[in-house]
């Protein structure tokens, strides 16, 4: 492996303000790739581009909206497109379960429920729509989506987050054998337990510290990124981590 394995990449990560989205936006520009990040938290994107700063002595490209407008996600390819024309990655952390946390599927507020659906499942394919083309301007697109074990098995109080999460699942699956014969390659990826504010929220008696930080998850999402790796479809991080020589790199 290269000291800078995405050198002269341009990676867009959807949700970069915290969590999963924000190592995996540290960790690209780290290892060499301009990094689009886009989230609707401004000092969250902020505070990553500083560190971004401090550890490559490079900006990243900072782009605030919300996914549940649409315009705004099909502004976001065009803007793309005019600075870069192309995307080498994309990778999609952005997920809600809504003001309401869990809740019995009888029990969910319609308002909050359409805010989840329009975040978790309709944006990703807003986001396939206006990417796409980009993407396939790359010699070796990537596409990384985050999925939860909760949308292959769901269960009590999950509804709305589950049934979106599944319905985004089995929506990129269907992408990517749409685009199989063009370079672009696309990973789910099922990152388990890891300390983020969603899971926070899921489970408020947790004590933070029993879970692992999402910075672990880095090296993955570069490995993911990569254009000279052929990525599997579906990646569980807890397989990958367990894997030979992956100590050293986590």
């Amino acid at each position: 492996m290269s000291d800078l394995p995405l050198k002269d990449r341009i990676a867009l990560v959807v949700g970069a303000s915290r969590g999963i989205g924000y190592e995996s936006a540290l960790a690209m520009a780290k290892a060499g790739a301009h990094v689009i990040a886009t989230a609707r938290t401004v000092g969250g994107l902020e505070d990553l581009d500083d560190e971004i700063f401090e550890a490559t002595g490079r900006h990243a490209t900072l782009i605030p909206f919300d996914l549940v407008d649409g315009g705004a996600i099909d502004r976001l390819g065009g803007a793309i497109y005019e600075r870069f024309g192309k995307l080498d990655v994309w990778v999609q952390t952005a997920a809600t379960m809504g003001a309401s946390g869990l809740t019995p599927v009888s029990h969910a507020d319609p308002r909050v429920w359409a805010k989840v659906e329009k975040t978790n499942f309709t944006a990703v394919y807003r986001l396939i729509r206006s990417l796409e083309p980009l993407l396939k301007a790359s010699a070796a697109g990537r596409a990384i989506y985050v999925t939860s074990s909760v949308a292959s098995a769901p269960k009590a109080f999950w509804g709305a987050y589950a049934a979106t999460k599944a319905g985004a699942e089995a929506l990129v699956k269907c992408w990517a054998d749409e685009i199989e014969s063009t370079p672009v390659r696309i990973s789910i990826i099922d990152p388990g337990r890891m300390r983020t504010q969603l899971r926070a929220q899921a489970y408020p008696g947790e004590n933070p510290e029993t879970v692992v930080h999402p910075s672990v998850i880095g090296p993955l999402m570069v490995e993911l990124a990569r254009g000279d790796i052929e990525p599997a479809l579906e990646v569980s991080f807890k397989d990958w981590s367990q894997g030979p020589g992956v100590a050293a790199l986590i």
